[in-house]
């Protein structure tokens, strides 16, 4: 899949974001992302050159089956609303959809309305707020998808939302989750993703275990599989699973303001395991020797989420998306740097360089799949 945008694609976070996501919690899928965002585009094109030299330059080639387009943002003007840049952007849009159709037949497109203008933590630069622009922009893109049957995802509304709770929250934090007004930080990036993949109808469940004390065999077991289930005192397992958490890194202050004022952990990242029938008392769980939390039985019934926890499983997936980083780091530098910045030139070792690069990337990718391959995970909960 490709993603295609303007500069807030170019960041490479939410993009970023949506592949690790897919990438850990479907191990097994066979699927590659190109990230074709450029600084400054509109849907008549930019730095990047013309808009259908972006196309058959920086998407077709690729032969994808899925395309998300996020574009509105520069499209607008950063001004009140202009009938002339709306109805350009209309038909600059439809272009671009039209294209993408008649080359790629059957490919899958996700109109993106477009993500905010933060209106919330600054006062609006005129009446009504260049945001509310912005959704005049998506409403068309809506109306575009319904007739020609495409997908669509909104970044603003749930965002705006968040950042508004934010902001009621901690207003000096909130107003760095965008801090031009234009280009959020990874904060504003993970709810971007979220709502990017929601559209897409992506499953919240990582895994789901429920087990009773008194019993030799697992009570629910979905997307893992359990073994050597052991009770007494000390009660321990093993178990395999089918993907692994969304690594969210709760370090960042921006990130972690962001998780609590939307419902990214409830959307994606759920990793219940309850355990009932335990006497009273706290526990400790520890998971290949490592502990990862303690609880009360009460706790432990009603189930803890092991996604919010630093466990062995979440330290991988961070190294999954370490990967998706570097080998989208190494593709950044191919196209923009080397293919993009060379292409009218004669340089006798230019193909092999690319081809090198690429070959590079691909090694990369393979180190990413690798480690986005669940392992088997020793439990133990025992009473403190």
């Amino acid at each position: 899949m490709v993603f295609y945008g303007d500069s807030i694609t170019d960041q490479r976070l939410y993009t970023t974001f949506a592949e690790t996501y897919v990438v850990t919690r479907f191990p097994k899928l066979n699927v590659s992302f190109v990230h074709s965002g450029w600084g400054g585009d509109r849907v008549t094109g930019g730095g990047g050159g013309p808009v259908d030299v972006r196309l058959w330059r920086d998407v077709l080639p690729y032969n994808p089956t899925v395309v998300t387009i996020m574009l509105g943002m520069n499209d607008g003007h950063y001004r009140a609303f202009d009938q002339t840049f709306f109805d350009e952007f209309s038909a600059g849009y439809k272009h671009i959809v039209d294209t993408l159709t008649r080359q790629l037949p059957g490919v899958r497109i996700t109109a993106i309305v477009p993500s905010p203008y933060d209106d919330v933590t600054r006062p609006p630069l005129f009446e009504g707020g260049y945001n509310q622009v912005l959704l005049k922009y998506g409403e068309s893109l809506r109306q575009m998808a319904a007739d020609q049957k495409l997908a669509i995802a909104d970044l603003n509304t749930d965002m705006v939302a968040a950042l508004q709770k934010a902001n009621a929250a901690d207003p000096a934090t909130a107003a760095r989750i965008l801090p031009d007004r234009v280009h959020p930080a990874a904060g504003g990036h993970l709810l971007m993703a979220e709502a990017l993949l929601k559209s897409w109808n992506a499953p919240a469940l990582v895994t789901d275990v429920e087990l009773d004390a008194g019993r030799k065999e697992p009570i629910r077991q979905r997307n893992t599989h359990i073994a050597d289930l052991q009770g007494g005192k000390v009660i321990s397992w093993t178990q395999t699973d089918d993907a692994l958490p969304m690594p969210i890194d709760m370090r960042d202050p921006l990130v972690a303001l962001a998780v609590r004022s939307s419902d990214v952990v409830e959307a994606l990242d759920r990793q219940p395991l309850q355990v009932r029938g335990l006497p009273a008392g706290h526990y400790t769980l520890k998971i290949d020797g490592e502990t990862a939390g303690s609880f009360t039985a009460d706790q432990l019934a009603a189930g803890v989420n092991l996604a919010t926890l630093p466990t062995p499983m979440m330290r991988q997936a961070a190294q999954v998306h370490a990967l998706t980083l570097r080998h989208n780091n190494i593709h950044y530098t191919r196209w923009r740097q080397v293919q993009v910045l060379m292409e009218k030139d004669s340089t006798p070792h230019l193909l092999s360089s690319l081809q090198a690069l690429d070959e590079l990337e691909l090694d990369v990718l393979k180190q990413q799949r690798a480690a986005a391959q669940p392992r088997p995970r020793h439990y133990e909960l025992a009473p403190e």
